[in-house]
């Protein structure tokens, strides 16, 4: 019997200790700082990689391995990841077992007048003083009461062991900075968590709650996917297109997004948006009315940046601005075989229409639309596919590899480099859309209205990219005499056309002869022979054309011969193409173009876009002819209710910080005793800080001479 008590006795120690030691290591300063080194890691990592982004574009960044790794330690939401929380769990259980072992002794110690210190203990004190008073001991105590209670020292006076012992304690409240710093950790800690997405996955675990990954209408989306009002967090935004409303918010989910429903509609009257004279937008507002669900009260106000509306608890802020569906009319060119016949398209933005018949089967998702474009000009006069094309023209003829093949890789270039120089300008509209094929892939193109002046010629650009991550790449087309894209567009058809080919062979043959003489029949066979192979090498075989085709051909050729050739080659090919669009004039009953330098600068623009344009993989070329806009704006909508808890927390904070830094603790002793043969008294002072500084010194001498002076008094 006494055997099973003395052994459960050791095991309820163990226990304890066991206990003891867990506490004594979650409560320690080391296990703080460990807590706080790996949350300002993950808020680096936070802000260095994009937060809650769609899961295609991690993978098109970081390729497949890399994302699932990636996932798995959940970098993409690391404000909500698992192991975040629990950091941030963990942190307030320390901070908080903390507060519950260190606070109780301080606020012990804050009203602790430690009187219990003895005679020799002062005396050992750094700073001291000793000194005789004429006084008897009752008269010194109360003068001494009086000067050291002046200096603003809260005074005890106590009899001990047949002496007096006045006791004095300033800045006790430098504890509590201590205790609210701590507690401001903990506040603020809990306040990030009210205002995160715990509440939504607290349902998402308990209550069924699920996010939403396909397409629908949000009054149809089923309760499964929704948040109801009664939600105590969230963070949504809502996009309202002008003269429509919106009771619902859309948080944005890893696999999806969630509904939150609202408590109010929001009906957006009319957007605002002013702009500087550069173009940039300068100021952007919605005029709302707020219609309350349960009283049916309607709100007017402006929601502005930096000006947001609460209702109810919920914020609503101003966000950005997008498109609400403009109404959009494009006219469409063919860019594939010989046909040159223009057609006319429709759509409306965040929706789709297939091409007509004949254009082959695609569908075409209107994804953008911008009334206006602010570019720095001076940049795009420095992009590469204009003058790529000049380069192209010149080197072929000298430098066939270096010149030639170098410049191949300017194509499509970008409209808009970083240069030094600015000079921002609004270039009109433009229209973004995706074509899609039959097998659901797409490419994504983004056309300009109007033509812009880039390196001294006025070009339409037509940019296309094959990935959302990549930049788009501008196909330059030049603008003809009417500012439009068809004299090009004619062109190209012509170029795709064997019967105008051979027909601008034969034009060019008669007239490459100068003087105007009826040359042999043997050389013009011979010149219509060359011209007809230039104009078929130039528009290729289906899989490669343009300058490319060329140097392949040139290639072939002994390399002492290639430069000669090369020279030979352009000046048939530019003669060529001129007949060539001449032939494509006539035969759409037009008259042929007169021959000057301007119609010669054009015609070599349109060379180099038609080599660039097998860069260009698109059926067709849309350009935009109306439009209707609507605008939309896009509001955020918030509760927050830790923001309140935040904010309590740093003030709690603040305070600490200034008690900690700016509150000094000063404790003086000083004890009075008869002194020698019952003349006078004698007085021992000693003072202490927690913080030893010259300030502190330079007090303690101040008080020796308010308290005696110099004369009778020993350190």
């Amino acid at each position: 019997m006494t055997t099973g008590s003395s052994t459960q006795g050791i095991q309820i120690r163990t226990r304890q200790r066991w206990v003891g030691d867990a506490v004594e290591l979650v409560s320690s300063m080391r296990f703080a700082i460990s807590l706080l080194t790996l949350i300002a890691i993950a808020s680096v990592i936070g802000t260095v990689m994009k937060q809650n982004e769609p899961m295609p574009n991690y993978v098109n960044q970081f390729g497949p391995f890399w994302f699932e790794v990636f996932n798995k330690l959940g970098l993409y939401a690391v404000y909500s990841a698992w192991w975040f929380l629990l950091i941030m769990g963990f942190l307030v259980l320390s901070t908080s077992l903390c507060i519950a072992r260190n606070a109780p002794k301080m606020l012990r110690d804050v009203k602790s007048w430690r009187d219990n210190v003895r005679e020799q203990s002062l005396r050992n004190f750094h700073h001291k003083l000793e000194w005789s008073l004429a006084e008897a001991p009752p008269q010194a105590a109360a003068r001494l009461v009086k000067q050291v209670g002046a200096k603003g020292y809260k005074v005890r006076l106590l009899d001990k062991d047949g002496g007096t012992l006045l006791t004095a304690k300033q800045g006790a409240a430098n504890k509590f900075g201590y205790i609210f710093a701590h507690a401001a950790i903990v506040i603020i800690c809990l306040g990030g968590l009210l205002d995160s997405d715990l509440p939504i996955r607290f349902q998402q675990w308990f209550y069924g709650k699920a996010a939403f990954a396909g397409n629908g209408i949000i009054s149809q989306i089923p309760d499964r996917y929704r948040l109801g009002i009664g939600n105590p967090t969230f963070r949504g935004n809502t996009m309202i297109p002008e003269g429509s409303a919106s009771s619902t918010a859309i948080i944005p989910q890893q696999d999806g997004v969630m509904i939150q429903d609202l408590p109010f509609t929001i009906h957006l009257k009319r957007f605002i948006i002013d702009f500087y004279s550069t173009g940039m937008p300068k100021l952007f507002a919605s005029e709302v009315v707020v219609r309350d669900h349960e009283t049916g009260k309607e709100t007017a106000a402006t929601i502005k940046v930096n000006e947001p509306l609460i209702y109810k608890n919920v914020a609503i802020y101003q966000s950005s601005f997008e498109d609400g569906g403009s109404k959009l009319k494009l006219v469409g060119y063919p860019m594939r075989g010989g046909d040159n016949g223009r057609f006319d398209i429709a759509g409306e933005v965040s929706g789709s229409t297939p091409l007509p018949q004949g254009m082959g089967d695609y569908t075409v998702e209107w994804s953008g639309f911008r009334p206006f474009n602010v570019e720095n000009m001076n940049a795009a006069g420095s992009g590469a596919a204009s003058n790529a094309g000049d380069a192209r023209a010149v080197n072929v003829g000298k430098t066939v590899n270096r010149g030639f093949m170098g410049n191949l890789d300017k194509h499509l270039g970008s409209s808009a480099k970083s240069v030094n120089s600015k000079d921002f300008k609004n270039v009109g509209p433009s229209v973004q859309y995706k074509l899609r094929d039959k097998t659901g892939q797409a490419r994504e193109y983004f056309n300009y209205m109007q033509s812009l002046q880039i390196d001294g010629a006025y070009v339409f650009l037509a940019g296309m990219r094959e990935q959302p991550d990549q930049p788009f790449r501008y196909l330059r087309i030049p603008a003809d005499d009417n500012d439009s894209v068809a004299e090009w567009m004619r062109l190209r058809a012509a170029l795709a056309n064997p019967a105008l080919r051979e027909e601008a062979a034969r034009r060019y043959a008669r007239q490459a002869i100068a003087g105007g003489r009826e040359a042999p029949a043997a050389l013009r066979e011979q010149l219509q022979q060359s011209a007809q192979r230039g104009l078929d090498i130039f528009a290729g075989d289906g899989k490669v054309s343009g300058f490319i085709a060329v140097t392949r051909f040139l290639e072939k050729l002994p390399a002492a011969e290639q430069e000669k050739a090369a020279d030979i080659f352009m000046k048939i090919l530019n003669g060529s193409m001129w007949e060539l669009w001449q032939a494509a004039r006539v035969k759409d009953g037009l008259e042929p173009v007169k021959s000057d330098e301007a119609h010669g600068k054009y015609l070599q623009l349109a060379i180099n876009a038609l080599a660039d344009s097998a860069f260009y993989p698109a059926p067709v070329f849309l350009q935009l002819s109306s439009f209707q806009e609507i605008k939309a704006s896009v509001l955020q909508v918030t509760r927050s209710p830790g923001k309140k808890v935040v904010y309590l927390g740093c003030l709690f904070l603040v305070l600490g910080v200034f008690a900690m830094l700016y509150i000094r603790e000063r404790r003086l002793w000083i004890w009075i005793k008869p002194g020698e043969a019952g003349a006078g008294s004698r007085a021992l002072m000693a003072m202490s800080t927690q913080r030893k500084t010259l300030d502190f010194d330079k007090e303690f001498e101040q008080m020796k001479a308010r308290l005696a002076g110099t004369a009778g008094a020993s350190s």
